[in-house]
């Protein structure tokens, strides 16, 4: 989810583009499955998070694209700063642990 609003922070996207996106963004440790983003889309739709921003018929097949929401870009900034913190916390106790060890 944090990922995929993150590919959406910029423009709107497809499918595909988010998957692209999403890899580019992880350093390819994220491989996000078609079927898996939908699901993922979804659930981001019914809270808001992302709105369907066009359709477009490319070689006879319809690409949706998604765009995130003013609600969309407030959760994945707390979200953000959530994981932030996490990361401080998490070196702050292991800077500990080097000292005491």
């Amino acid at each position: 989810m944090f990922l995929t609003l993150t590919a959406l922070v910029g423009e709107p996207r497809h499918g595909y583009g988010i998957v692209q996106e999403v890899e580019r963004l992880s350093g390819g440790r994220t491989q996000l499955k078609i079927g898996t983003l939908y699901g993922v889309l979804d659930r981001l739709a019914t809270e808001g998070l992302v709105v369907l921003d066009r359709e477009e018929a490319e070689n006879g097949r319809l690409r949706r694209y998604y765009r995130l929401t003013d609600d969309g870009a407030a959760a994945l900034e707390q979200e953000a700063a959530r994981l932030a913190e996490n990361v401080r916390t998490a070196t702050a106790r292991l800077r500990a642990r080097t000292v005491t060890s």
